[in-house]
Protein backbone atom coordinates (compact mmCIF):
# COMPACT_ATOMS: atom_id res chain seq x y z
CA UNK A 1 0.00 0.00 0.00
CA UNK A 2 1.00 3.63 -0.35
CA UNK A 3 0.87 6.95 1.46
CA UNK A 4 -0.92 9.08 -1.14
CA UNK A 5 -0.63 12.78 -1.96
CA UNK A 6 -3.39 14.97 -0.58
CA UNK A 7 -5.74 17.15 -2.62
CA UNK A 8 -6.20 20.74 -1.45
CA UNK A 9 -8.85 23.45 -1.40
CA UNK A 10 -9.50 24.49 -4.98
CA UNK A 11 -9.27 20.95 -6.38
CA UNK A 12 -12.72 20.22 -7.90
CA UNK A 13 -12.77 16.63 -6.60
CA UNK A 14 -13.20 17.96 -3.07
CA UNK A 15 -16.48 19.63 -4.10
CA UNK A 16 -17.80 16.64 -6.04
CA UNK A 17 -20.03 14.16 -4.19
CA UNK A 18 -18.50 10.70 -4.16
CA UNK A 19 -20.12 7.75 -5.89
CA UNK A 20 -21.31 4.77 -3.88
CA UNK A 21 -19.00 1.79 -4.06
CA UNK A 22 -20.54 -0.98 -6.16
CA UNK A 23 -17.43 -3.02 -7.11
CA UNK A 24 -15.68 -4.76 -4.26
CA UNK A 25 -12.51 -5.75 -6.04
CA UNK A 26 -8.72 -5.55 -5.77
CA UNK A 27 -8.74 -1.87 -6.78
CA UNK A 28 -11.05 -1.06 -3.85
CA UNK A 29 -8.82 -3.07 -1.50
CA UNK A 30 -5.82 -1.02 -2.68
CA UNK A 31 -7.74 2.22 -2.12
CA UNK A 32 -8.68 1.19 1.43
CA UNK A 33 -5.07 0.17 2.11
CA UNK A 34 -3.87 3.54 0.81
CA UNK A 35 -6.43 5.40 2.93
CA UNK A 36 -5.30 3.52 6.04
CA UNK A 37 -1.59 4.06 5.30
CA UNK A 38 -2.16 7.74 4.58
CA UNK A 39 -4.31 8.40 7.68
CA UNK A 40 -1.67 6.77 9.91
CA UNK A 41 0.76 9.60 9.15
CA UNK A 42 1.34 11.72 12.29
CA UNK A 43 -1.25 14.38 13.01
CA UNK A 44 -4.03 12.82 10.98
CA UNK A 45 -7.43 11.80 12.36
CA UNK A 46 -9.45 11.08 9.24
CA UNK A 47 -9.18 10.93 5.49
CA UNK A 48 -11.87 10.69 2.83
CA UNK A 49 -11.19 9.04 -0.52
CA UNK A 50 -11.68 12.27 -2.47
CA UNK A 51 -8.86 13.84 -0.44
CA UNK A 52 -6.48 11.46 -2.25
CA UNK A 53 -8.15 11.76 -5.64
CA UNK A 54 -10.72 8.96 -5.62
CA UNK A 55 -14.40 9.63 -6.25
CA UNK A 56 -15.58 6.61 -4.24
CA UNK A 57 -17.50 6.83 -0.97
CA UNK A 58 -15.01 5.57 1.60
CA UNK A 59 -12.97 7.02 4.43
CA UNK A 60 -10.45 5.97 7.05
CA UNK A 61 -10.09 7.22 10.62
CA UNK A 62 -7.34 7.21 13.25
CA UNK A 63 -8.58 8.70 16.52
CA UNK A 64 -7.16 7.89 19.95
CA UNK A 65 -5.66 4.63 18.74
CA UNK A 66 -8.86 3.52 17.05
CA UNK A 67 -8.08 2.93 13.35
CA UNK A 68 -10.56 1.76 10.76
CA UNK A 69 -12.50 2.53 7.63
CA UNK A 70 -16.03 2.64 6.29
CA UNK A 71 -17.25 2.06 2.76
CA UNK A 72 -20.51 3.75 1.71
CA UNK A 73 -20.83 5.39 5.14
CA UNK A 74 -23.80 7.29 6.38
CA UNK A 75 -24.48 8.99 9.67
CA UNK A 76 -27.48 7.32 11.30
CA UNK A 77 -27.53 9.04 14.68
CA UNK A 78 -26.38 12.37 16.09
CA UNK A 79 -26.89 13.72 19.58
CA UNK A 80 -25.66 16.49 21.82
CA UNK A 81 -23.65 19.48 20.74
CA UNK A 82 -20.03 20.46 21.13
CA UNK A 83 -17.82 23.22 19.90
CA UNK A 84 -14.11 23.13 19.41
CA UNK A 85 -11.28 23.66 17.01
CA UNK A 86 -11.45 21.79 13.73
CA UNK A 87 -9.06 21.64 10.83
CA UNK A 88 -8.71 19.73 7.60
CA UNK A 89 -5.80 18.18 5.75
CA UNK A 90 -7.18 19.68 2.54
CA UNK A 91 -7.24 23.19 4.03
CA UNK A 92 -3.77 23.26 5.61
CA UNK A 93 -2.90 25.82 8.23
CA UNK A 94 -6.53 26.70 8.98
CA UNK A 95 -8.23 25.90 12.25
CA UNK A 96 -11.64 27.23 13.16
CA UNK A 97 -14.24 26.91 15.88
CA UNK A 98 -16.83 24.45 14.53
CA UNK A 99 -19.94 23.13 16.21
CA UNK A 100 -20.80 19.47 15.72
CA UNK A 101 -22.88 16.79 17.37
CA UNK A 102 -21.10 15.47 20.47
CA UNK A 103 -22.03 11.87 19.67
CA UNK A 104 -22.29 10.21 16.26
CA UNK A 105 -23.05 6.78 14.87
CA UNK A 106 -22.02 5.90 11.32
CA UNK A 107 -22.90 2.77 9.38
CA UNK A 108 -21.24 1.35 6.32
CA UNK A 109 -19.63 -1.85 5.13
CA UNK A 110 -16.16 -3.37 5.01
CA UNK A 111 -14.28 -4.93 2.10
CA UNK A 112 -16.27 -8.14 2.59
CA UNK A 113 -19.54 -6.18 2.35
CA UNK A 114 -20.19 -6.94 6.01
CA UNK A 115 -22.04 -4.23 7.95
CA UNK A 116 -19.89 -2.02 10.18
CA UNK A 117 -21.11 0.40 12.82
CA UNK A 118 -18.78 2.99 14.33
CA UNK A 119 -20.01 5.01 17.29
CA UNK A 120 -18.06 7.76 18.94
CA UNK A 121 -18.10 10.80 21.11
CA UNK A 122 -15.85 13.83 21.14
CA UNK A 123 -13.11 13.72 18.51
CA UNK A 124 -14.28 10.45 16.97
CA UNK A 125 -17.80 11.90 16.57
CA UNK A 126 -16.26 15.00 14.97
CA UNK A 127 -14.18 12.83 12.63
CA UNK A 128 -17.13 10.70 11.52
CA UNK A 129 -19.15 13.81 10.67
CA UNK A 130 -16.20 15.59 9.01
CA UNK A 131 -15.30 12.66 6.74
CA UNK A 132 -18.92 11.93 5.82
CA UNK A 133 -19.26 15.60 4.84
CA UNK A 134 -16.21 15.23 2.56
CA UNK A 135 -17.91 12.39 0.72
CA UNK A 136 -20.84 14.73 -0.03
CA UNK A 137 -18.43 17.32 -1.47
CA UNK A 138 -18.50 19.53 1.61
CA UNK A 139 -15.59 21.01 3.55
CA UNK A 140 -15.56 21.85 7.25
CA UNK A 141 -15.41 25.56 6.42
CA UNK A 142 -18.87 25.33 4.81
CA UNK A 143 -20.53 24.76 8.19
CA UNK A 144 -18.82 27.52 10.14
CA UNK A 145 -20.77 30.30 11.80
CA UNK A 146 -20.86 33.43 9.62
CA UNK A 147 -18.22 35.42 11.54
CA UNK A 148 -15.85 32.46 11.78
CA UNK A 149 -16.29 31.67 8.09
CA UNK A 150 -15.45 35.27 7.11
CA UNK A 151 -12.33 35.15 9.31
CA UNK A 152 -11.21 31.86 7.77
CA UNK A 153 -11.87 33.00 4.20
CA UNK A 154 -9.81 36.17 4.81
CA UNK A 155 -7.00 33.99 6.20
CA UNK A 156 -7.11 31.69 3.16
CA UNK A 157 -7.15 34.66 0.79
CA UNK A 158 -4.15 36.28 2.55
CA UNK A 159 -2.19 33.02 2.40
CA UNK A 160 -2.96 32.61 -1.30
CA UNK A 161 -1.81 36.17 -1.98
CA UNK A 162 1.42 35.53 -0.07
CA UNK A 163 2.11 32.46 -2.22
CA UNK A 164 1.02 33.98 -5.55
CA UNK A 165 1.24 37.76 -5.35
CA UNK A 166 -0.66 39.42 -8.18
CA UNK A 167 1.52 40.74 -10.94
CA UNK A 168 1.13 44.26 -12.26
CA UNK A 169 -0.13 44.42 -15.83
CA UNK A 170 2.47 45.35 -18.41
CA UNK A 171 2.51 48.97 -19.46
CA UNK A 172 0.12 49.68 -22.23
CA UNK A 173 -2.09 46.66 -21.47
CA UNK A 174 -5.60 46.95 -20.12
Amino acid sequence: MTVRQLRYLGDPILRTPCDPVTRFDAALARLIGDLLDTVREPGRAGLAANQIGSGLAAFAYNVDGQVGYLINPRIVELSGRMGGPEGCLSVPGVTAERHRAASAVAEGVDLSREPVIVAGTGELARCLQHETDHLRGELFIDGLDDDERRRVMRQIYREQLAQDPPTAPARGSR
